[in-house]
């Protein structure tokens, strides 16, 4: 655990533990008031507020539950206090706990019309609580009090909903225009393969007719052309399409990544930039180098944007190989033959890309709190490949981009 992320736990944790505090606190004030009174009554609220701070304790887990058993049991004891005919008072932990239940609903419960319904019944508990005193003044101030925590709370508890469902629909958008321009990009691969095999195809049928030993190395041709026809279509299932047209990306070649490297070094941070050996711009697919030149364009554009204190970036283009290798045994087919879907030349194993910004700490602790919704959309991109995007601080204090792609 980094050290940005045991700041946001203890933080979190110091947070709950005032939070329990508070009420806890406010629970003494109710077993007070009952001591002092010794009517069977004045004790229901503290029983009640004791309920209301265990359902705060487990409102992470237990959300729904825990408030529809406070608001239950809260409402239950005034019925019985007005039944029978004894004196109560609204408990100040029970009302705090319905009170912060109602700010977590709010924001967390699903959908926003059950969250709503929850925090009516909040407000009407606590306003029904109100008339234990069976005093009507006090009962009239009490209320008066109750419905402006109440008010508060649920007023902070919409805004914190506003801002959720605003970044929801941030991230979704962004996820959405992800998916479209790599569903474009895919398309236009896959016609250009099945361009190549209709081309490959009508060559053969000429020369079959006047050499048909020759016939062999087309077919070879269009059966590697199928292959990746057919898994750029397994990759393309997976994605949403759109026909409104948009201007085409650049980064299909390992030249326009050192293009904008040096670019980028031009007028910011200097950038070390390394490619390992085994890649080309023919050992990995055209829709895996255009993803690796997006992730790398967006994690050098955070660097500029939320650490432009940075002394230096490196950055490294590796492959992985896999165990068997490119003619092992996992490359062939069943009856012991090279399996015709892999073209000969293409890298197999794992592509990892890894982008590194030093000289920076407190930016990076800014940029892991907060910020914009770019490596989302990445994360979307390369998942959508059958890849994985992470993106963290590190042990040395750097702040780390790594993507990686089965290839």
């Amino acid at each position: 655990m980094g050290e940005t992320h045991r700041v946001v736990y203890w933080i979190q944790r110091l947070s709950e533990f005032a939070l329990i505090g508070w009420l806890s606190l406010l629970l003494m004030v109710d077993l007070a008031a009952a001591v002092s009174d010794g009517g069977w009554a004045m004790w229901l609220s503290p029983l009640c507020g004791l309920a209301g701070i265990l359902a705060v304790l487990w409102r992470r887990t237990r959300r729904v539950g825990g408030f529809v058993a406070v608001l239950v049991l809260s409402l239950t004891c005034t019925l019985v206090i007005g039944a029978t005919g004894g004196r109560g008072f609204p408990g100040v932990a029970e009302t705090g706990s319905l009170l912060i239940l109602t700010i977590g609903g709010l924001r967390w419960i699903e959908p926003i019309k059950r969250a709503a319904l929850f925090s009516v019944a909040s407000m009407i508990v606590l306003e029904t609580a109100a008339g234990r005193t069976n005093h009507g003044n006090e009962s009239v101030a009490a209320s008066f009090l109750i419905f402006v925590g109440w008010s508060v709370a649920a007023a902070v508890g919409a805004y914190l909903r506003f801002q959720l469902e605003r970044r929801r629909e941030a991230v979704n958008s962004v996820r959405r225009a992800e998916r479209l321009e790599l569903a474009r990009e895919l398309h236009d691969l896959v016609a250009h393969h099945i361009t190549g095999i209709v081309v490959q195809a009508q060559a053969a049928k000429v020369v079959a007719e006047q050499k048909p030993e020759a016939v062999v190395p087309s077919l070879e041709a269009i059966a590697n052309a199928g292959a990746d026809a057919l898994t750029s279509m397994r990759r393309l299932v997976s994605v949403l399409r759109a026909e409104d047209e948009a201007a085409r990306s650049p980064g299909s070649r390992l030249v326009d990544m050192r293009t904008m490297v040096e670019r980028f070094s031009a007028g910011g941070p200097r950038v070390a930039f390394d490619i390992g050996q085994g890649i080309d711009d023919e050992t990995l697919a055209p829709e895996v180098m255009t993803t690796l030149h997006r992730v790398l364009q967006e994690s050098l554009t955070n660097v500029r944007r939320h650490a432009p204190g940075t002394g230096w970036v490196e950055a490294d283009l590796r492959l992985i190989a896999a165990p068997d290798g490119p003619a092992g045994p996992g490359r062939r087919s069943p009856n012991g033959r090279p399996d015709p879907r892999i073209r000969p030349g293409r890298a197999t194993g794992t592509v990892r890309l890894r982008v590194r910004n030093y000289g920076s700490a407190s930016d990076t602790r800014v940029s892991r709190l907060g910020g914009g919704f770019g490596l989302v959309g990445m994360a979307e991109r390369v998942e959508a490949l059958g890849g994985r995007l992470v993106a963290g601080p590190t042990p040395e204090g750097a702040w780390e981009v790594l993507a990686e792609f089965p290839v």
